[in-house]
């Protein structure tokens, strides 16, 4: 199924725990690391659980008997473990941000690293603004959550779990008092849960429709600019942003609701306390400094609890940007070597269609049970009206796609049988739309052979006539180019990605539409070198010149999800059919 700016992306629902689980994976690849954080966040709840207790001693053991030596010794011992607090604070945020940051980038290359290795299945199902938003702000959101799964979730359920202890060790009847509005918090945290984390993976979605539509747009910045049609993707963009405005307030407010649960039964749980303390207890049974304590420690229990719920709020707004970037780790690559997939040997250029079927959805064929072989060396021309697989029938020699029925060989190799890698590193494609690399010319043509020679390089320019306008430039050679090669006319570029394809030596080379973009002197001129390049090299040449065409050894007419005719440009005239009125309708 292909997916646009316009679509929201399938959510893929799996419980919490076990994206946590395995985003925890990650951390404890640093094992040392997080065991001096959990030592530091432990020293530092040890600390804090002490405070209260400080100032119950304070005022029950010191100021009220008007012991100020003893007050003053309390005070010391207080305030170095404070700063010992305030240190150990500051090294483990340093500690956590540092390997928070390092999982972040080995999660980034790993999903990088895997995009990579994915089929064109994967890239034609989904724009590439929608690729790019898993890369960059799904991973980004897993930083905070990573630092405090173990900054936050750890210190304040212990912290949690401690002070309960300590408030029913001291006074039961004060602590349940405390404590009775809790139950009715975590039912209403759990039912804000369920919808806010629906409502942020609804959000998500917006934000790649958003980031889809936005490099969709700038990446044909000049038909939008050839075509004044500014106005009508800005009102695009609008409606856009407006589904992603719509869908951030609608998340944002069921998460804020958190709070004000939270809140609310805080002060119940507060006033509970006063409440049992004096009307059922008694002010006389329970000492100042008791209820100093006991209001100090509601504080420390509420608090974390505070924290905790921020964190499950932070949980189920980054949850759902997880599980989109696992998703794509877990998706595999439908097109793959066989587990007893050989090298292919050194290939002599026989390439053999066995009848082969071949369909993009599944759905409607684009090619159906068609049949050829050609011996090495020779070159073939593939014409035909647009859309009627010609372009297909280069892709399967590259296996860029799998045959649906039928096999594609060469030199006698089932190419489902070989490494995807030795065959390609045998191969030239070049298409139309060559891209160009933000970098130097040198770096572009290199891109072919990256261990080629500046003499290599500058040979390969030669070839396809590139040398004397590189030469002609400021920095020749090393002249930078920005992304798509904005510095270089089409022809230009072109040239360019033609010595890029010269470099790498292929054994099969495939021509897509390769010099629909050179002017015809431009083209008169790289001939010879194509000639000498295709000398002895299997070839499929697709393009619409005359020029180009005639010269090959076999034409194929390609129509009607089959091969109609095939033969010499003469043999083909001749005929009359197909390629005559392709030919006559040219000249016309």
């Amino acid at each position: 199924m292909i997916n646009s700016y316009k679509e929201d992306e399938k959510s893929v629902d799996k419980p919490k725990i076990v994206t946590i689980a395995r985003l925890l994976k990650y951390l404890f690849e640093y094992k040392g690391r997080i065991f001096i954080v959990l030592l530091l966040m432990g020293f530092g709840t040890c600390v804090q659980l002490i405070n209260p207790l400080f100032f119950e001693a304070a005022v029950d053991k010191y100021i009220m008997p008007k012991d100020l030596h003893g007050f003053i010794r309390l005070i010391i011992l207080a305030a170095v473990l404070n700063l010992g607090l305030v240190l150990a604070i500051k090294l483990r945020m340093l500690l956590m941000a540092k390997t928070s940051n390092q999982v972040i980038l080995k999660i980034r290359e790993q999903l990088y690293t895997h995009i990579q290795t994915l089929d064109l299945n994967f890239f034609d199902s989904r724009p590439i603004g929608k690729i790019l938003a898993r890369i960059t702000g799904d991973v980004n959101s897993l930083r905070d959550i990573m630092e405090n799964c173990v900054t936050t979730l750890i210190p304040e359920l212990i912290t949690v779990i401690a002070v309960g202890v300590i408030m029913f060790t001291k006074n039961w009847r004060l602590a349940l008092a405390s404590l009775f509005s809790l139950p009715p918090m975590m039912l209403g945290i759990w039912i804000i849960s369920k919808k806010s984390h629906n409502y942020w993976q609804v959000f998500r979605k917006k934000q790649s429709n958003m980031s889809a539509f936005v490099n969709e747009d700038f990446s044909g910045i000049k038909i939008v600019h050839s075509f004044n049609a500014q106005k009508e993707t800005n009102a695009t963009f609008r409606s856009i942003i407006g589904e992603y405005r719509g869908a951030f307030v609608k998340a944002v407010r069921w998460s804020d609701a958190y709070w004000s649960v939270i809140d609310l039964c805080w002060s119940l749980g507060t006033m509970a306390m006063y409440y049992v303390g004096i009307k059922v207890i008694g002010v006389t049974d329970v000492s100042i400094g008791t209820y100093i304590a006991f209001g100090t420690y509601i504080g420390m229990f509420w608090q974390p609890i505070m924290n905790l719920s921020q964190f499950y709020n932070q949980l189920v707004t980054t949850v759902s940007g997880a599980e989109r970037v696992f998703e794509i780790l877990d998706t595999k690559a439908k097109l793959v070597d066989k587990e007893n997939a050989v090298e292919m040997p050194q290939i002599k250029g026989n390439v053999k269609f066995d009848n082969v079927t071949f369909s993009y959805t599944g759905k409607e064929n684009v090619l159906e049970n068609v049949n050829f072989d050609i011996v090495a060396g020779k070159t073939v021309a593939l014409v035909g009206p647009t859309g009627a697989g010609k372009s297909t029938i280069v892709n399967l020699i590259s296996r860029f796609y799998d045959v649906n029925e039928g096999a594609v060989l060469i030199d006698g190799y089932d190419i489902r049988n070989v490494t995807i890698k030795s065959l390609r590193t045998q191969m030239g494609v070049m298409t139309q739309d060559n891209f160009i690399f933000s970098g130097t010319i040198k770096d572009n043509i290199r891109y072919g052979k990256l261990d080629a020679t500046e003499e290599e390089i500058i040979a390969a320019a030669k070839v396809v006539h590139a040398h004397e306008f590189i030469e002609k430039m400021e920095k020749g050679y090393d002249t930078e180019l920005t992304s798509r090669g904005g510095e270089l006319s089409k022809g230009q570029g072109q040239l360019v990605a033609f010595a890029r394809t010269m470099l790498s030596d292929p054994r099969i080379l495939i021509l897509d539409e390769a010099t629909s973009s050179i002017d015809t002197k431009t083209e008169q001129l790289i001939q010879k070198g194509i000639a000498a390049l295709l000398k002895g090299r299997t070839s499929f040449v697709i393009a619409h010149r005359l020029s180009t065409i005639q010269n090959a050894d076999i034409i194929f007419v390609v129509d009607e999800k089959n091969i109609l005719e095939a033969g010499t440009h003469e043999e083909l005239l001749a005929k009359k059919g197909k390629y005559w009125k392709l030919v006559e309708d040219a000249k016309a």
